[in-house]
C-alpha cells in the first residue's frame, strides 16, 4: 500500500558548477553534474550574507529531460526530483555515502530566471 502521507519532492533553480560527465548506462545515459544556490540573509549585526550549497544532480535522458549537449558550467537550471541516498563501496574498500537530487524534470532557464514556455 503506498502511504500518501509522505513526498520526497525537490525543486532548485541554480546554476550548473561544472561541465556534466555524461556516461550511457545501456540504451540510455546520464548526466551528473552540481548546481550552486544561493541565499542571502542579514546576521546579527545587520551585514548582507551570502550562502551558498552545492547540491549533487543525476538526470537520466527521456524522463522530462533537456538535451544534454545544451549543459555547461554556468548555465542557470530549473531542477524537479527527489533526494536519495548513493552507498557504494570505495576502492579502499571503505563504505560510502552521498545524497543527490535524482531529477524528474530538468531545464534550462533564460537571463531573467524565468523558464522558457
Amino acid at each position: 500500500m503506498i502511504d500518501n502521507i509522505t513526498l520526497n519532492r525537490v525543486e532548485l533553480r541554480g546554476r550548473i558548477g561544472q561541465d556534466p560527465r555524461i556516461a550511457n548506462v545501456g540504451d540510455s545515459c546520464v548526466a551528473r553534474f552540481s548546481i550552486a544556490t544561493s541565499e542571502i540573509y542579514k546576521d546579527r549585526n545587520g551585514d548582507l550574507k551570502e550562502e551558498t550549497t552545492w547540491h549533487n544532480i543525476a538526470a537520466w535522458n527521456g524522463r522530462n529531460i533537456a538535451d544534454f549537449s545544451t549543459l555547461r558550467k554556468g548555465v542557470p537550471v530549473s531542477v524537479v526530483g527527489r533526494i536519495r541516498n548513493v552507498k557504494y563501496t570505495s576502492t579502499e574498500g571503505e563504505d560510502r555515502q552521498y545524497m543527490e537530487i535524482l531529477a524528474t524534470r530538468l531545464s534550462i532557464m533564460d537571463i531573467s530566471g524565468e523558464q522558457p514556455s
